[in-house]
């Protein structure tokens, strides 16, 4: 590897004005020079495929999930990220995942419903339906791909989807995944020091995506949904992966909206972001602010997030 190459990656990592010159971060984690090292060998290995290389990474530095699985998906996304900064080159994926690419639909679904006018209360057999099956799915993708403005990506992490179905078939989609790493505001309302965040990180959980179909034009129905699910979730991601979260987090695009579904429905407003991407990316300044809101899912959030057993 060059030396101007490290020492690039090397300027991109500065935090409160303090050069970090012995650890570059990615994906919420700190390597050291050694540790880079090492994952420079792994990657040059002979034989070894994308997934393999991230399995043995997680493997070897115990990069492990709440639920003590791999973290896998984090790891694929650090080692592109490390090759962007040009500390290796990775081996041609074996198969295409769409990083990167246009979702392309699969004409599941029909264009312009006939419009639902009427208020969420008149709306019956409202239910949240945990996608399973490949056919969801597919529904699930499609849908957020024609009619998200943020389209289709792939959840990173943990995550839950669910199609929002009633009496008048399905209304829309909600996604939730990994929480974002660096929040200065949402810190500063849970009480958080950087070492008890990295503990207790995997507690709150991020609604990343929610979408009413635009046909459905119903009062009230979005916060009704965020109360129903704010219920059910809990239960949902305890059941999937044996821990129960506490608190759930969203951020919604300032320039577009004003959060009001959600201030309905008594999420809370804590501040906004900086613009620099879920993961804190200090090369992203000031790109896109947006508004941070948090739903506590107990009483007690606050001491079970601030409790360190160290």
């Amino acid at each position: 590897m060059k030396t101007e190459d490290r020492s690039q990656v090397k300027k991109k990592h500065v935090l409160k004005g303090t050069e970090r010159t012995n650890t570059v971060r990615y994906c919420g984690r700190d390597f050291t020079m050694d540790e880079m090292e090492v994952i420079c060998e792994i990657v040059k290995t002979s034989g070894l495929g994308r997934t393999a290389i991230s399995e043995k990474i997680c493997e070897l530095f115990q990069w492990l999930k709440a639920d003590g699985k791999l973290k896998d998906m984090s790891c694929r996304v650090a080692l592109l990220r490390m090759e962007r900064d040009k500390w290796f080159k990775l081996p041609p994926a074996l198969r295409r995942n769409g990083n990167g690419k246009q979702y392309k639909h699969c004409n599941r679904l029909k264009e312009g419903e006939p419009s639902i006018n009427l208020p969420a209360g008149k709306i019956q057999e409202l239910s949240l339906d945990i996608v399973r099956t490949q056919k969801q799915s597919q529904i699930w993708n499609e849908m957020v791909n024609r009619w998200h403005y943020l389209g289709y990506k792939k959840l990173v992490g943990s995550q839950l989807r669910y199609l929002i179905n009633s009496n008048y078939g399905t209304l829309g989609a909600l996604g939730f995944s990994a929480s974002a790493w660096n929040v200065q505001a949402r810190e500063e309302f849970i009480g958080w020091s950087r070492q008890v965040r990295e503990q207790k990180l995997h507690l709150i959980v991020n609604n990343s995506r929610f979408l009413l179909l635009p046909w459905i034009k119903s009062k009230n129905l979005a916060s009704k949904i965020l109360s129903l699910v704010a219920k059910k979730l809990p239960d949902d991601w305890e059941q999937r992966y044996k821990y129960r979260p506490v608190m759930l987090e969203t951020f919604v695009e300032k320039k577009r909206f004003s959060g009001t579904c959600y201030k309905a429905a008594n999420w809370i407003y804590v501040g906004e972001t900086k613009g620099r991407g879920k993961l804190g990316d200090h090369s992203k300044l000031y790109e896109n602010i947006k508004l941070i809101m948090v739903y506590p899912l107990c009483r007690k959030f606050r001491s079970i997030l601030q409790y360190s057993p160290i």
